[in-house]
C-alpha cells in the first residue's frame, strides 16, 4: 500500500479489532470492509481479535463471514493464537464457527498440548 490515508485507516481497522470496539469494527464491515481483511504479516482482523481475547468481537467477525481457519503468513490460525493465549470464550466461539484445531504450524492441538492447556485438549477431542 503507497496510499497513507488507506495505511491509516486499515491500521485504525486492525486497532479496532485488537482492543475490541466491536461495534466500530462491524459498522466498517458491514460498509464494506472485507471481514477477512489481513496486514502485511497475513494476520486477520479475526486473527487479532482471537489472540488479544475479544471474544464479541469474534463472534462478530464470524457472524459477518470471517474464515475461522485462516492462517496469517507463518501458518498460524485464530484458534491456535486463543490457545496459546488460553481465551476459552474465543476458542469456544472459533470452534462454534467450523475452526479445525489440527489446522495450522503450530496447530491448537499442538499448542494447547505444549502449553499443558489439558482442557482445550477435551474441547478438541485429542
Amino acid at each position: 500500500m503507497d496510499d497513507p490515508e488507506l495505511v491509516e485507516f486499515a491500521t485504525k481497522l486492525f486497532g479496532l479489532a485488537r482492543t475490541g470496539q466491536t461495534d466500530a469494527l462491524t459498522a466498517y464491515v458491514d460498509a464494506g470492509v472485507p471481514a477477512d481483511l489481513t496486514n502485511e504479516a497475513g494476520d486477520s482482523l479475526l486473527m487479532l481479535a482471537a489472540y488479544h481475547g475479544r471474544p464479541e468481537t469474534v463472534r462478530a467477525l464470524l457472524d459477518r463471514g470471517a474464515d475461522p481457519g485462516r492462517a496469517n503468513d507463518r501458518g498460524q490460525t485464530p484458534l491456535a493464537g486463543a490457545v496459546f493465549k488460553k481465551e476459552p470464550e474465543v476458542v469456544r466461539a472459533l470452534l462454534d464457527a467450523g475452526a479445525d484445531p489440527r489446522a495450522g504450524a503450530p496447530s491448537a492441538a499442538d499448542t494447547a498440548r505444549m502449553f499443558g492447556h489439558d482442557d482445550f485438549l477435551g474441547w478438541f477431542g485429542a
